[in-house]
């Protein structure tokens, strides 16, 4: 046993047979342990993978969220705004009780003719009653249910519809009668036609209903005269009126009721 011991320390290399023994001991740990290492890697680099495909799903749902949000209250600030207005506008009414009441229904092919409101013959809606939104007159309500009612816009160009009699106050006072025949909606301006008199008007003079047409009362704020034609006598023929009202978004409007 020493000089087994003795022979063992003196040694600088292990036998032959030990040291191929060893070597293949060490290759095998490398075969194992090199495909162990990359499984581990790669385990490692998809759980990685996954928790950043995890924290990128979140952040795109917060992006969303956020926009949702902001369209939301966008929305509201817009509501906000046409409800002021429709307060301002309620105070000039001083010969009508204003009802108040939400747009429910507005088609795209009918959009520049008809729209539908949320409040009918249980608020007090009575059919002709006019419709304003803004600053001034944008329609009549033609059709009266229990809960809504149908409104007819002043910008409805079509054959059937019941034209709106209107009326220009000059400086000097004068005033020329005529009614809506027409509508651009890439301008959003109204056209004013059958003017047979020979009064001047101008770009800047107030357009108002007349009444002259038994249906709409006369006194109703339409627009303002932005141009006119004239035909080969000088008569104004056309008139182009930027209405009072937002006739391309309406999302509350107010009937006039007579007291």
């Amino acid at each position: 046993m020493t000089l087994s011991v003795t022979v063992r320390n003196r040694r600088n290399t292990p036998p032959i047979i030990q040291q191929f023994g060893n070597d293949v001991a060490g290759f095998a740990d490398r075969v194992v342990s090199v495909p162990v290492g990359g499984v581990g890697a790669g385990v490692n680099s998809i759980s990685q993978l996954l928790s950043t495909y995890d924290e990128n799903q979140k952040l795109k749902q917060q992006v969303d969220q956020m926009a949702q949000d902001k369209v939301r209250l966008q929305t509201t600030e817009n509501e906000n705004k046409e409800l002021r207005s429709e307060a301002k506008l309620n105070n000039s009414l001083i010969d009508y009780q204003p009802i108040t009441a939400g747009v429910i229904a507005r088609t795209p092919s009918a959009w520049q003719n008809q729209l539908v409101i949320g409040k009918g013959k249980t608020s007090g809606i009575k059919k002709n009653m006019p419709v304003l939104a803004g600053k001034g007159l944008i329609g009549r309500v033609i059709e009266v249910n229990q809960t809504n009612s149908k409104v007819e816009l002043i910008s409805d160009d079509t054959d059937t519809a019941n034209r709106f009699a209107i009326q220009v106050t000059n400086a000097g006072g004068e005033t020329v009668n005529g009614i809506v025949t027409g509508y651009d909606k890439d301008k959003n301006l109204l056209e004013m036609g059958q003017i047979t008199t020979k009064v001047a008007i101008k770009k800047g003079d107030k357009v108002t209903t007349s009444g002259l047409g038994g249906i709409t009362p006369k006194g109703l704020f339409v627009g303002t005269i932005v141009s006119t034609s004239s035909d080969d006598y000088g008569l104004a023929n056309k008139v182009y009126i930027k209405p009072a009202g937002n006739l391309g978004t309406v999302n509350v409007v107010t009937v006039a009721a007579k007291q």
